[in-house]
């Protein structure tokens, strides 16, 4: 299966042609469903920021790290989705991708309950253990519940969204996820501008969102053909997939979930300077996720190439996946944080107007924004040996360089100085240190995994031409009998 359809007339071939040309017209798709995803969060926080205030939009932005914690763990299942697929089709074992098809949305739905449950019990004491400010407390538990209770749509969406992924089909996603973004964005002015719901309109209308993005890319799989089309009626989990997908998947979202936790902890710091560096930051960091998106575009390319180019031992080709992808990553996002920081006051407007936060927002962009490029290092490396099978050791250096790391900073050198600023530097401290790591063991995994496919493609030989021999011997002895 070397041609795969993104939409009707178009196709992507991901094993032969253009590798510069085909990555960014997967790439691109994939930024933009990561910048609608965040416009999710930021129209959130622009609404009730400008119509309820800061300390609305401190209780939207404070609780962030919250729900990536908990989604991250389970979108990161996602990645496990999106690499058995695009094996299955490097292998050529296209019959298959549809129980894999079937188990990955059963498991997207039971992934989808247990995450709301989660998610609702447990926003009162969490957001009281990270210190958030009275005035603010009760704003931000509603909001996490509300949110967690649209959790299953997520799921849909996010692993519908890597089955079409796995067969280079980036642009459907995107189209679902424009149309949510549309319909979030007119509810968010109807409950709140119009309503007056406050932080129970901006909750109610994600979750809405959320329903629609995942109904479309639902119904897309549905109308598929052959193996990738979905049918309802006989979803259930067949072990073989299930057990590529885990071995892939919970690696990513441990790493993910832990990832969040360190932020988490790095929040309650914010938090410790009160609502207006809560507002602040929470207004900075949109900007952060604008930038990062591309990174994890570039990163899922690599992913997905990588998993059918590896499978086929197209090695001269994942080598230059892996330089194209770090490369537009790197580059992107330079020019992006450059963007942002040299037009703050216009972009950090949007969200506030209070000159304390925004004196918050400021110093985050010039501390945090400017150098995020340097995390393209390690993401793209990490995404990479993830498409070649190894899943646990990127996510155990992410999990030291990026997680433990900043909870030693936190809890150390941090609470010594007790600035904001330094409680900033945190990020750009492991993502130099992570960075130089996961290069390394990306070379070392490499070097490995190339000597594990010669043996293994030399030993096939082997047995190829001794059964070729033995039926020769056979055929010539065939007469003395």
């Amino acid at each position: 299966m070397a041609h795969v359809h993104i939409a009707k007339g178009v196709k992507l071939d991901m094993l032969n042609g253009p590798l510069l040309k085909n990555i960014l017209v997967f790439a691109i798709p994939l930024y933009f469903v990561g910048v609608f995803q965040q416009l999710f969060n930021a129209a959130d926080a622009a609404v009730v920021g400008r119509f309820v205030g800061a300390e609305a939009l401190a209780a939207v932005g404070g609780v962030t790290p919250i729900i990536s914690l908990v989604v991250n763990l389970f979108v990161g299942l996602s990645v496990g989705a999106n690499v058995v697929i695009a094996v299955y089709i490097g292998h050529g074992e296209t019959g298959r991708i549809k129980e894999a098809v079937s188990s990955i949305m059963a498991l997207s739905l039971i992934c989808g309950l247990v995450m709301t449950g989660v998610g609702i019990g447990l926003a009162g004491p969490v957001v009281d253990a990270i210190g958030t400010p009275a005035a603010v407390a009760p704003m931000a538990t509603r909001y996490l519940q509300v949110y967690f209770a649209g959790s299953i749509f997520m799921m849909l969406y996010n692993f519908g969204s890597a089955i079409l992924r796995s067969k280079g089909d980036s642009l459907r996603p995107l189209v679902a996820l424009m149309a949510s973004v549309l319909v979030n964005l007119g509810l968010n002015v109807l409950f709140v501008g119009t309503l007056g719901w406050g932080i129970d309109g901006v909750a109610w209308a994600t979750v809405i969102a959320c329903g629609v993005s995942a109904a479309l890319v639902v119904a897309f799989l549905m109308r598929e053909e052959g193996d990738f089309k979905l049918d309802l009626r006989n979803l259930k989990i067949d072990k073989g997939p299930l057990v590529h997908m885990l071995r892939i998947g919970v690696p990513a979202g441990l790493q993910g979930a832990v990832f969040s936790l360190s932020n988490v902890a790095i929040q309650s710091g914010i938090n410790s300077f009160g609502a207006a560096c809560i507002a602040g930051s929470a207004a900075a960091v949109n900007y952060e996720f604008f930038t990062y998106y591309l990174t994890t575009a570039f990163v899922q390319s690599a992913v997905t190439f990588i998993g059918q180019n590896f499978a086929a031992a197209r090695f001269d080709r994942c080598k230059k996946i892996v330089v194209i992808c770090l490369v537009g990553a790197f580059v992107g996002n330079a020019v992006l944080s450059v963007t942002f920081l040299m037009f703050k006051e216009a972009f950090l407007g949007i969200y506030t107007s209070d000159p304390a936060a925004m004196e918050y927002g400021a110093e985050r962009m010039a501390r945090v924004g400017l150098f995020q490029c340097i995390a393209c290092s390690y993401e793209i490396t990490a995404g990479a040996m993830r498409g070649m099978g190894r899943s646990m050791l990127p996510a155990v250096i992410s999990v030291v360089g990026s997680c433990l790391l900043r909870f030693v900073w936190v809890f150390t050198v941090f609470a010594w100085m007790g600035s904001f600023k330094v409680l900033m530097d945190v990020y750009v401290v492991t993502w130099v240190i992570t960075g130089t790591a996961m290069v390394i063991a990306f070379g070392v995994v490499w070097h490995k995994a190339i000597q594990e496919k010669g043996a293994q493609r030399f030993n096939s030989a082997s047995k190829a031409r001794n059964r070729k021999k033995g039926a020769t011997v056979a055929k010539g002895a065939d007469p003395l009998y």
